[in-house]
């Protein structure tokens, strides 16, 4: 009875089995397509393989409970998963979530600050072979007990598995390059069938193993891949793509401090300072490198979002110098001639920073001015409003306030430096002509044309003084930003006439319209020709207004006004004054007196 029980349960398409040749049952796992679910919804968006890890361990524990199939109470009792065992669907879970587990375990490791020492990258290694043994388990059982798609899923995660473990141990490339070839064969085939969520997922997964293939290939000297190609291979994203980036990153290192041994003297408007400290030749070198792509001929190419993201890794570049080269500060004990230098060096660093905050702001005010109103595109996209370019520009004022300051400071100043301190100046003017330009456009959506007006003039006096300095220049660097002073300089004009003119229109209208204003106003409070959205509803038409004008939103009236309502009726007792009632005296208590009261009477 029992074993016919177990049977049925097996049983899918046949839940009454009468004959004695039953079909083992096959069961479908959407490996691909499970996982990225879970990575993405637990921590792995991010990057956080800790809350991954975690959200394995409870996944594990509350399918063991489910199963019935936990390991003793008290005393640890090991249960092995077999063919046999595998009775239903969720015992395959449990192998695919112990790999995870061990997988998101070895890649926590690989995140940890600095590196992992000899010591983690040992820990490391063991929890990616415990990976490959469960991922090997599990295409096993799959083999058996899945059907053919979940079977060549299962064989794809198993020698993904297998490319890591040899990828992080650096030896056995050929196997390696196989194993990641294997499962991007399989995955290029399963991305010719089913729905198209499970299509897409394959695809991607291809492209993540790609960059694992070329850079096998590199090592096995079968590719003429350069550095800068692998480096370009290391921005694409995903979670196949973390052990990659993290072994990329490692060998550029290397690379670096190969390289900053030769670097012992850093450049600065013609100074040359002494770099002692490899840590801070490294950084800097970096940080060097960063910049290439960011003012090479190739940098007008690049998305502004990726611009950012570079100018945030030269600013933790840079960071990183100026801490190494202050604690060489702190260390280096009664030598002059050693703290001028690194006193020096720090400045010039701090310059060059100071430089790139700049410019990435720059960069900003060049994406806020794209989303200006009269040149946005798609009209789903968030506006900018003039206010706040004007605090990016009041942003670039200080900064050139704080670079020319750091320029200037110091005796025996170069002829480099008195330059770069003038252009500075020449920055903060045309900084200073744009910011009163974009005031007056705010002061003008607010509706104050007199103060617009006023703004718009003094803007285009900044323009034409500072066009006239930068003219004066002569230099061939400058010929974009004289461009933009004389566009900004036209503008000023143009928009000054707009509001000379509006303004005196509106003065003009203004009896009328306070004519106008004084014959709608009704006793109610309420203006009853501008209807609310409540009023309007089989209208389609919008309550809020424009987003650029400063006005409330006409959706319904509040405080509500006053209405009429029904009350009791108030009665008036008028008959109460002539009507005559009975005497009571006779009923009233009498007054007893006392003998003294008598003489008183």
């Amino acid at each position: 009875m029992g074993k016919d029980n177990q049977t049925s349960a097996m049983e899918i398409d046949n839940p009454k089995p009468n004959t004695s040749d039953q079909i083992a049952p096959k069961f479908s796992i959407n490996v691909l397509q499970l996982l990225k679910s879970a990575q993405m919804q637990h921590g792995l968006r991010h990057g956080d393989y800790t809350r991954y890890r975690r959200y394995c361990t409870a996944r594990l524990r509350r399918l063991y409970k489910s199963l019935k199939f936990t390991h003793g109470r008290g005393k640890y009792n090991r249960r092995a998963i077999t063919e046999s065992t595998v009775t239903e669907v969720r015992f395959l879970h449990v192998v695919l979530y112990t790999a995870e587990r061990a997988w998101s375990h070895a890649m926590e490791k690989r995140q940890v600050l600095d590196g992992p020492n000899a010591r983690q990258r040992i820990y490391l290694i063991g929890r990616l072979r415990k990976a490959v043994k469960w991922a090997t388990l599990f295409a096993q059982l799959s083999a058996i007990k899945g059907d053919s798609r979940t079977s060549l899923e299962a064989e794809a995660y198993a020698s993904f598995m297998k490319g890591n473990l040899l990828f992080e141990q650096d030896q056995n490339w050929d196997t390696a390059l196989l194993n990641f070839k294997s499962a991007r064969a399989v995955y290029e085939e399963l991305a010719k069938y089913g729905d198209l969520e499970n299509q897409v997922l394959c695809r991607e997964r291809v492209e993540e193993l790609e960059p694992s293939i070329r850079y096998c290939l590199h090592k096995i000297g079968e590719s003429n891949l350069q550095g800068s190609e692998l480096l370009h291979i290391g921005e694409m994203e995903g979670p196949a793509l973390d052990l990659f980036k993290a072994k990329l990153e490692a060998v550029m290192d290397e690379a670096r401090s190969q390289q900053a041994a030769s670097m012992t003297e850093f450049h600065w408007l013609g100074h040359r300072f002494p770099i002692s400290n490899a840590k801070t030749r490294v950084s800097i070198l970096k940080a060097q490198e960063l910049e290439k792509d960011i003012l090479g001929s190739s940098a007008n190419s690049l998305p502004p979002e990726k611009r950012l993201a570079i100018f945030d890794k030269i600013f933790t570049a840079y960071l990183e110098a100026r801490s190494c080269i202050r604690s060489d500060l702190v260390s280096a004990g009664s030598s002059e001639n050693v703290k001028d230098d690194l006193n020096g060096l720090d400045k010039a660093v701090s310059a060059v920073l100071g430089q790139r905050t700049i410019e990435r702001n720059q960069l900003l005010v060049s994406i806020a001015k794209s989303k200006l109103p009269k040149r946005r595109d798609d009209k789903n996209e968030r506006t900018t409003k003039p206010e706040e370019l004007v605090r990016l520009y009041d942003l670039l004022l200080q900064n050139t306030a704080d670079l020319s300051d750091l320029v200037s400071s110091g005796r025996d100043r170069k002829p480099e430096e008195v330059a770069f301190a003038e252009e500075c100046e020449l920055k903060s003017l045309a900084f200073r002509a744009e910011r009163c330009f974009f005031l007056g456009r705010s002061y003008s959506l607010a509706g104050k044309r007199v103060e617009a007006y006023a703004l718009y003039c003094r803007a285009r006096t900044l323009a034409e003084n500072a066009l006239q300095k930068f003219q004066a220049v002569d230099n061939a660097d400058q010929q974009v930003a004289i461009k933009e002073l004389k566009v900004l300089r036209d503008e000023c004009r143009s928009n000054s006439c707009i509001e000379h003119a509006t303004g005196i229109m509106e003065e003009l209208k203004a009896p009328e319209n306070l004519s106008e204003q004084i014959s709608n106003i009704h006793l109610s409070g309420v203006d009853t020709k501008e209807k609310f959205l409540l009023e309007k509803l089989e209208v389609y038409e919008s309550a809020v207004g424009d987003s650029n004008v400063r006005s409330g939103a006409r959706i319904e009236a509040f405080p509500p006004p006053f209405q009429t309502i029904p009350r009791n009726p108030i009665v008036l007792d008028l008959a109460y004054d002539h009507i005559e009632f009975p005497s009571l005296l006779n009923r009233m208590k009498k007054e007893t007196k006392g003998f003294i009261s008598r003489f008183w009477r």
